[in-house]
């Protein structure tokens, strides 16, 4: 069978020396450099989100739409990055992903509307959503060669690379303006991405075996479960992936003006989340060998669900803090075992449908909860965190199946 992200490669087994163990271990260094940055990259940027609509002088429904233009240009771009890895590979899409990224980042702090700000959030939604989906698919090839659910560990980088972001963001958000501060976020990004990406393009990439149809099956019936199981695992990397982008765009807020946080104290609550994913993530290869996909889908979206209740409602500051962190441990893993498994069915096609399903949940939740705290509250639109960690939790169980297969 050819390459997941390039078709028509010359197949190759396990033991060939493109896909040794001194080959993997770089690729997937040079890989998981590229997730951590991401995460950074993001979390940098939310952190000045509460900054951001000072100066735009908007309101939440209007910083809301504004966050729309991130969902507008992370999903058009998702749709073609599955089949821009195809043609070119995803490690040249990653690459230009990240350079794209470098630029988006350094955009929001100079305009001064929330119409405005929706524009520029087009460009930095194009960067983040197609890298996201070439880097997925990299990391797919990665498990697929290594035949371990390694794909957490990926994850986990984002999430550390998050923390971090996070936890810096807090420290220079007393000191530097916005607009200094993500114009660094821009150059520490292209300096990164130049550094490594001569490392990771010229890796030879693992070749995958993928297994044949048995005697006798159909392969049009086969490709339709297929595509049906990726749309299974695409709600459910929504759902938990609408509770992440919650807590990215709306957490800090929530600390601040609903619990009286300080500002250096509110953008710590991303930190907590994302250590405690970091944390979960780290962990996550160890605990889908001992307790299979199904238990960590169902338990994590019940953990989570349980702790965002307690991170939303909670009068206090530092059982909030709790909640959030509880919410991570929950969330950590649902992500990529969905999106790993979307990706081991239908190779880049599958990654891209299932990431713009959940990276849809990411984007496409901070707006909503944006338009109900209009409506309500911002405690009481948070609470749609834990309803979808309970639908994920519903999904994993029915789709037991579908993971065993």
């Amino acid at each position: 069978m050819p390459l997941i992200n390039k078709p028509g490669s010359t197949p190759r087994s396990a033991s060939s020396p493109s896909s040794s163990p001194s080959s993997l271990s770089v690729l997937r260094r040079a890989l998981t450099v590229f997730f951590a940055l991401d995460g950074f990259v993001f979390a940098g940027w939310v952190v000045r989100i509460p900054a951001i609509k000072e100066q735009t002088q908007a309101s939440a429904s209007d910083l809301g739409l504004a966050l729309l233009g991130v969902s507008a240009g992370a999903v058009v771009t998702m749709t073609l990055t599955g089949r821009l890895c195809r043609r070119y590979g995803s490690r040249p899409v990653t690459v230009a992903g990240a350079l794209l990224l470098a630029l988006g980042v350094t955009l929001p702090p100079l305009t001064h509307s929330a119409l405005a700000l929706g524009l520029v959030l087009l460009v930095f939604g194009a960067a983040y959503g197609g890298i996201n989906v070439a880097m997925n698919s990299a990391a797919v090839d990665v498990v697929a060669a290594l035949g371990r659910p390694v794909m957490p560990t990926f994850h986990a980088a984002f999430s550390l690379g998050g923390m971090v972001g996070a936890g810096l963001g807090g420290i220079v958000a007393g000191y530097l303006s916005p607009t200094w501060h993500l114009l660094l976020l821009g150059v520490v990004t292209l300096l990164v991405t130049l550094a490594t990406a001569p490392v990771l393009l010229r890796q030879p990439m693992p070749a995958p075996v993928r297994p044949e149809p048995a005697e006798g099956a159909s392969a049009a019936p086969l490709a339709g479960r297929a595509r049906t199981l990726v749309v299974v695992f695409g709600l459910i990397a929504f759902c938990t992936a609408y509770g992440e982008g919650a807590l990215a765009d709306w957490g800090a807020l929530h600390l601040h003006e609903d619990l009286a946080a300080r500002p250096g104290v509110a953008a710590a609550g991303y930190a907590v989340f994302a250590l405690a994913m970091t944390v979960g993530r780290l962990s996550g290869t160890a605990l889908l060998e001992r307790v299979g996909r199904t238990a960590t889908l169902v338990g994590g979206g019940i953990v989570a669900g349980v702790g965002m209740l307690f991170g939303a409602l909670a009068p206090s500051l530092w059982v909030a803090l709790l909640g959030f962190a509880v919410t991570g441990l929950g969330l950590a893993n649902l992500f990529p075992v969905a999106i790993e498994r979307a990706g081991a069915l239908t190779g880049p096609s599958g990654v891209a449908a299932a990431s713009t399903l959940g990276y849809g949940g990411m984007l496409l939740g901070p707006p909503a909860i944006g338009f109900m705290a209009e409506w309500g509250s911002l405690p009481l639109a948070l609470v749609s965190v834990a309803v979808l960690a309970g639908v994920a939790a519903f999904v994993g169980w029915g789709a037991r199946g579908a993971a065993r297969a």
